[in-house]
């Protein structure tokens, strides 16, 4: 016999009015195998209903809980627990005229993740890694964004296209994420990542995001993508949080041939983005890539019709695209390698020239949290806001976690320190400093008399021991991390940065940008904030 296969665990007080209803199967050697057993245990306060059912029952005991107060059921559901055997989840399998399980849905989806161009807005943060390997709120990469929305949207087939600088990229992926173990899914699942390169049909490097997606197009029609039906196309450099399957479901409602991830956006961003107008069914009938001026005027529209209030709609009076896209994969193959072989670019070229041409593109609305890390300015605020006291979004969701590499470091040591409004990651060292509005990242060392005020301290790839760091100093060297009585503000401080005793880096003179490297191989100054180099040393008493 199986173990339990139904539990339910419920406070006595609260079970007045309800009716335990066993819906048993209708066939007689079926109800004959399956049997309830309720004990009470009135001691407890507390009642547990037990279910019992043998392996050969084909389809399991419904069981429900109603109320004369419908709402006390529907405010108290969460606290029912429930746990469910192997054979439960057997006998629950749908029949082939039911319809499609979430699971198997899933499995009709691959994502492909854009690894982004030379990342030069992101430049120096992207001198030595691509985008999507950029380091952001203390421990994570931007990749472990999109990743970790995968994950938990069941999507498990999952494409990373590269082109710059993808050695940490790969480095991260392959210890972070391995679907294909055989244990998730039967080992159906992958993260694949996916260079540009030369082949005998073609030489040329990716064009644009069209043309990259193009290049390894005869991937997704390839007999282990056979039950492909859709496609998600991701950017590797936006946080946000989002369910992609709720997108997909959207898509397939509406018969889409594509469906784009659209935010109301106000007029101080709406030229950075891909604008576009909407019927009331929210089909797209015309696209205008990062308009200005008049033409830019000429794009506002009418955003009650997403479901905004009037108020609301006034404020933001543009519907952009976020960049995301789901493609029905026949549509996708027709667009890249026949209607449009000739275009590059998603946004710029395939989704207006479809819309324009007839097809069923749709918009599917993302009122939520969402960020662009595109520029220093962006991805420096973004890390910051993540320590305010109420932050636009957290790492942290017990439903939706993010994902990252397990790094097994001890919890972070604090000695006689001030911290307010801080993110302080694991294994990090400070003593007798100052930290204010600010991410000290991982294995980050502060010394003592050292004062971080808005500014962001990536942290490092490595310890350095007592010992060895006794060493540097005596010899006249400077250990990775911040030295003693520095005062940090307004800046970034890379990976393995060594920074000196004393310094000062604070773009003392307002510098709106500097980008010297001649003058000053150790930092840039990008967007009013100085960017110490990864793996840069400066000297005692440097002030910036």
């Amino acid at each position: 016999m199986d173990c339990p296969c139904g539990i339910f665990f419920y406070p006595r007080a609260r079970l007045k009015g309800f009716v335990v209803h066993l819906l048993k199967e209708q066939q007689a050697a079926q109800r004959e195998r399956a049997f309830a057993l309720l004990s009470f245990e009135s001691k407890r306060g507390i009642v547990v209903v037990v279910v019992l059912i043998s392996r050969q029952v084909s389809s399991f005991t419904n069981i429900s809980f109603f109320s004369q107060n419908t709402q006390t059921l529907k405010n108290n559901r969460r606290r029912i627990q429930k746990t469910i055997t192997r054979s439960e989840a057997i006998a629950q399998q749908p029949k082939e005229n039911q319809t499609m399980s979430a699971m198997s849905n899933t499995k009709s989806v691959a994502a492909i993740i854009l690894g982004g161009g030379a990342g030069s807005r992101l430049y120096p943060l992207t001198k030595t890694r691509s985008k999507p390997a950029v380091p952001i709120g203390g421990a994570y990469r931007l990749i472990d964004v999109p990743m970790s929305n995968c994950i938990n949207s069941g999507i498990n087939k999952v494409y990373i296209l590269t082109q710059f600088n993808s050695a940490s990229l790969n480095r991260h992926l392959a210890k972070t994420y391995n679907f294909g173990n055989g244990i998730v899914n039967g080992g159906s699942g992958f993260v694949e990542v996916l260079a540009a390169t030369q082949t005998p049909t073609s030489t040329e490097w990716f064009q644009g995001t069209a043309d990259a997606v193009r290049q390894y197009s005869w991937l997704y029609t390839d007999v282990k993508n056979k039950d492909v039906e859709d496609i998600v196309i991701l950017s590797g450099d936006h946080l946000y949080r989002m369910n992609y399957m709720d997108f997909v479901n959207h898509h397939r409602r509406t018969n889409a041939d594509i469906t784009i991830a659209v935010l109301p956006l106000d007029d101080k961003r709406a030229s950075d983005f891909g604008l576009m107008k909407c019927d009331e069914n929210l089909r797209i009938f015309e696209f205008s890539e990062k308009p200005k001026g008049d033409a830019l005027k000429a794009m506002q529209v009418d955003t009650t019709l997403l479901g905004l209030s009037a108020a609301e709609a006034k404020q933001k009076p543009y519907i952009a695209s976020m960049g995301i896209y789901v493609f029905k994969k026949s549509s996708l193959d027709e667009f890249l390698n026949k209607k449009y072989a000739d275009n590059h670019d998603f946004g710029g070229e395939i989704i207006p020239f479809a819309a324009r041409d007839g097809y069923n593109v749709q918009a599917y609305l993302f009122n939520d949290y969402w960020e662009d890390i595109g520029t220093i300015k962006s991805f420096f605020e973004a890390n910051l806001n993540l320590a305010a006291d109420e932050p636009d979004f957290e790492f942290y969701d017990a439903d939706s976690p993010i994902y990252t590499s397990p790094r097994y470091l001890p919890p972070a040591k604090i000695q006689n320190c001030e911290v307010k409004n801080a993110i302080i990651s694991h294994g990090c060292s400070l003593s007798d400093c100052k930290v204010n509005d600010a991410i000290i990242g991982i294995r980050s060392n502060i010394g003592k008399g050292a004062n971080i005020d808005h500014a962001m301290i990536i942290g490092a790839d490595l310890y350095e021991s007592e010992e060895q760091r006794a060493a540097l100093l005596g010899a006249g060297e400077i250990p990775i991390g911040i030295g003693e009585g520095s005062v940090i503000k307004n800046a970034i401080i890379d990976k393995n940065a060594r920074v000196g005793k004393n310094c000062t880096i604070t773009n003392v003179n307002n510098v709106d940008f500097d980008d010297n490297e001649a003058a000053h191989p150790n930092y840039f100054i990008r967007d009013g904030v100085v960017v110490v180099l990864q793996g840069a040393t400066i000297p005692d008493g440097t002030t910036i």
